[in-house]
């Protein structure tokens, strides 16, 4: 089990690592996503960018593995109202279809679970 969890832990590592450079190489299609409520767009695109490049670092080092996952779980939390917009807007997200916009929103709990299994200590050897 140990094998699959690090495997997980570096993809998912890199996964985010991955998505916040999205966030600067992409700035346009992340400023959609925002709903028109929140503001300081751009900030709060490179502010989430910044975070997911920086808690994917921070999962691979073992000091800060847990303070990173439980970062992660924050993160994913604080993004789902983005992804409750896209659902509820798809005419704005050509791109995606409606039914990956709602298949979105329950895979974002399967992100959390994953981060929340890193946020417990690993066996001693």
């Amino acid at each position: 089990m140990k094998i699959v969890k690090t495997t997980l832990q570096w993809i998912f590592a890199a996964a985010f690592i991955v998505a916040g450079a999205n966030h600067f190489l992409h700035t346009d299609f992340y400023l959609r996503m925002l709903p028109p409520v929140f503001p300081a767009h751009l900030f709060l695109v490179y502010l989430s960018g910044v975070f997911e490049i920086g808690l994917g670092v921070l999962l691979l080092i073992p000091k800060f593995t847990q303070l990173a996952a439980w970062g992660l779980i924050a993160l994913l939390i604080a993004v789902y109202p983005a992804n409750i917009y896209m659902a509820l807007n798809p005419n704005l997200y050509p791109e995606f279809s409606p039914a990956a916009q709602i298949i979105r929103l329950p895979v974002q709990f399967v992100l959390i679970a994953v981060a929340y299994w890193f946020t417990k200590e690993r066996a001693r050897q």
